[in-house]
């Protein structure tokens, strides 16, 4: 099915972000320290790394949800705050188990007070195919089917910024090709940070790749492939760099 129908309700313009100063420590040891980044605006900036580097924090971080650490994070156009422009999705669905689908799609405006857009949360779910089980509870869905509402419950918040924490790692390896391309088709022109540990899907989604390494924790230079995401995940070409990128991880 198309995507028409689910532009944002509002024109959203892209944001770029940048975050400068970041610092977090636990138990009096640096994790990162006076880190910088930039996120080109409308365009998905992949972030790998080992296990306990800072991947996740790094991104509560720029989400205004790691009271732990310490950052300026501003629009990079006009140098104001992002807070309120930003939709969040864990690498856990965080379904509520007593709300049926729809109810978990929409449940950001309700928290807000808002009117949720029952109608665009309907459209949502026929784009990810699960219309047909809009009243059915988490439990009696698919780990694939729960990733999927995750995704349509994070557009539903219709941001320009999207962080997103291994947000298909818990499926099966068909699921997450399918779920990438999905995610590429709907996220078109947002500006996304999507946390990783698999160098192939940053490359698949990536318009550039960063490595975060190292003790404190520092980010190596951006890497940025040629053709456009989504890219295929049978070309021998990512498949080189991407054993490249698990040599970087490894030494």
């Amino acid at each position: 099915m198309p995507a028409k129908n689910l532009e944002p309700s509002n024109e959203l313009p892209s944001v770029g972000i940048t975050l400068r100063g970041g610092n977090l420590s636990f138990a009096d040891k640096p994790i990162f320290k006076d880190l910088d980044l930039d996120l080109p605006a409308g365009r998905t900036t992949c972030l790998l790394g080992p296990s306990g580097v800072g991947k996740s924090s790094l991104l509560r971080l720029m989400a205004g949800i790691s009271p732990e650490a310490t950052a300026r994070v501003l629009s990079a156009d006009d140098g104001g705050t992002i807070t309120g422009r930003i939709a969040y999705m864990d690498q856990r669905d965080l379904l509520l188990p007593w709300l049926n689908v729809l109810d978990n799609i929409t449940l950001g405006a309700r928290l807000r007070g808002e009117a949720a857009d029952r109608h665009r949360a309907m459209a949502l779910l026929r784009h990810v195919g699960l219309d047909d089980v809009a009243t059915a509870r988490p439990a009696a869905l698919s780990g694939g089917m729960r990733q999927r509402a995750a995704l349509a419950r994070t557009l539903m918040e219709d941001q320009p910024v999207v962080l997103m924490d291994e947000p298909f790692s818990a499926v099966d390896a068909l699921t997450r090709l399918r779920l990438q391309d999905l995610a590429a088709e709907l996220l078109v022109g947002r500006t996304i940070l999507l946390v990783t540990h698999d160098p192939l899907e940053a490359l698949r989604l990536g318009h550039q790749i960063l490595v975060l390494s190292g003790e404190p924790a520092s980010l190596g230079p951006a890497l940025e492939p040629e053709s456009l995401p989504p890219r295929p995940a049978d070309d021998p070409a990512l498949h080189s760099l991407a054993a490249g990128i698990l040599r970087e991880l490894a030494g």
